[in-house]
């Protein structure tokens, strides 16, 4: 008995049975096909050179994780500058929300990493050892034999060395190319974590676009799931004109439509659905169909268009808005997110400094003399090395004084330095606790720079200064 006895739409890459259907899409060409390819080129083009091309002395896109410094475009962030890229990142899916109201799923189909990787490099492997679709089929039912087993071996371990190289490429981001090619030049034991993050993205990358495929957009990426909140009916789609289409019939049947049935779309279709059906969960708006059904229109001698990018508004006749609320909306939300990210990158400057309280107690009271200790951190974020000099700001007690703040600081290039300061005022003098910074001045270039107000403590004046001398006494009393 069939498990789909209403006939209703069902995922075009599982079977009644709910196991997953192999497909085996047939190569296609066309203009969108043309230009996805060309894209994708400049895609992995870029992601294979970022790690080459030196910006101020670092990669284009360096995240060192070890020196917890992230290099972008020349933009230097340290961890303390990591909340910008909240607004990055935020940034970016509203950009994503955007382009999805007005163009539908093209993100997925012309420049998501997994299409990209999948559709050009993977299947153009498959199709250069296996041959086309109807090859691959017939070498899939056919019996295990030498020639079916060279093929498998061939284009499997196509798929390791592709997916080896992937993953080297990835971990170039965050070790340099510089550090990688070093690292290559050892024993896997001696960068045993860099060896295991290689081999897990390399077996990630080879199930991944061996076997799952194209599930994972259908199953694990949500923004599939999301589609359906972020369009309406004035969306550009992928989409078939049912009006100009039905009812289908072979050419020259009398009354019939352009749509010949035969079956062209679908059978190029990464994701195995009809485009007839209309918008599914597993389109990609890759325009594969496009392409297909264009070619055969040419070849009958119609107008090409049947199956193309539109919206739904445009096929029932009527006519797209571009400019609607939720375009508005999300115009106003992209901007937004640019002007906060301009504003925030441009806070961030080549030196950074805090100042963070010693453990123990919060002051001490020696011979009369109340002493803070503290610790003043430095970070140097500039490709050179910098000398510095400290100076207390505030409004500064009479008999404050200062060790630790007298003697320039000499940090290396994108380097640190913890360096102590001991801060002591006469018992007499202290009255209530006050606030204190530190400007730090570049020897070279004049400009300074503030920590943060911290705070000097002292003892109660209405107290004998003995009584402070152990915590435990003052937390007795």
């Amino acid at each position: 008995m069939p498990l789909n006895p209403l006939n209703l739409v069902s995922l075009g890459s599982i079977n009644e049975d709910g196991s997953k259907k192999t497909l085996h899409p047939a190569d296609v060409s066309g203009k969108f096909t043309r230009s996805r390819r060309m894209v994708a080129l400049l895609l992995l083009l870029v992601y294979v050179a970022l790690p080459w091309i030196p910006v101020n002395g670092f990669p284009a896109v360096f995240l060192d994780v070890l020196n917890r410094r992230f290099h972008f475009m020349g933009l230097t962030l340290a961890v303390q500058d990591l909340w910008v890229g909240f607004f990055l990142v935020t940034g970016l899916g509203f950009s994503l929300f955007y382009i999805t109201a007005l163009f539908g799923r093209v993100w997925c189909g012309w420049t998501c990493p997994y299409t990209v990787f999948l559709e050009h490099i993977y299947r153009r492997i498959e199709r250069l050892v296996d041959g086309d679709a109807s090859a691959r089929r017939k070498l899939d039912a056919a019996p295990w034999t030498a020639g079916k087993i060279t093929r498998r071996v061939t284009k499997h371990g196509l798929y390791i060395l592709s997916s080896l190289i992937i993953a080297h490429i990835f971990l170039s981001y965050f070790v340099s190319l510089e550090k990688l090619y070093e690292m290559m030049h050892h024993s896997p034991k001696a960068h045993i974590i860099a060896f295991g993050v290689v081999m897990f993205l390399t077996v990630g990358l080879y199930g991944a676009f061996s076997w799952f495929r194209e599930q994972f957009c259908v199953i694990m990426c949500p923004y599939g799931r999301m589609q359906s909140a972020l369009v309406d009916d004035h969306t550009i789609n992928v989409g078939y004109d049912k009006k100009r289409g039905e009812p289908r019939g072979k050419a020259g049947t009398t009354g019939a439509g352009d749509c010949v049935n035969c079956l062209r779309c679908v059978q190029v279709c990464p994701t195995g659905i009809d485009i007839r059906n209309g918008l599914q969960l597993e389109c990609i708006g890759c325009a594969a169909c496009v392409d297909a059904c264009d070619t055969i229109m040419t070849k009958l001698g119609r107008k090409t268009g049947l199956v193309r990018y539109s919206s739904l508004t445009a096929f029932e006749g009527g006519k797209t808005r571009f400019i609607r609320p939720r375009i508005i909306l999300y115009t106003g939300l992209l901007l937004l997110g640019i002007a906060v990210f301009a504003f925030s990158a441009s806070r961030i400057e080549p030196m950074r400094a805090n100042v963070l309280r010693m453990q123990g107690s919060p002051y001490y009271v020696t011979n009369k003399i109340v002493r803070n200790q503290f610790l003043v951190r430095l970070i140097n974020k500039r490709n050179e090395p910098r000398t510095f000099m400290l100076a207390l700001e505030g409004t500064l007690p009479e008999g404050l004084a200062a060790a630790g703040a007298d003697a320039p600081v000499t940090i290396d290039a994108q380097g640190e330095e913890l360096k102590p300061l001991m801060i002591t005022l006469p018992e007499t003098a202290f009255k209530a606790p006050f606030k204190l910074s530190i400007r730090i001045t570049d020897t070279k270039d004049g400009k300074s720079y503030h920590t943060k107000p911290f705070e000097f403590n002292g003892p109660d004046s209405g107290l004998k200064s003995n009584d402070y001398l152990d915590p435990r006494q003052y937390l007795q009393k």
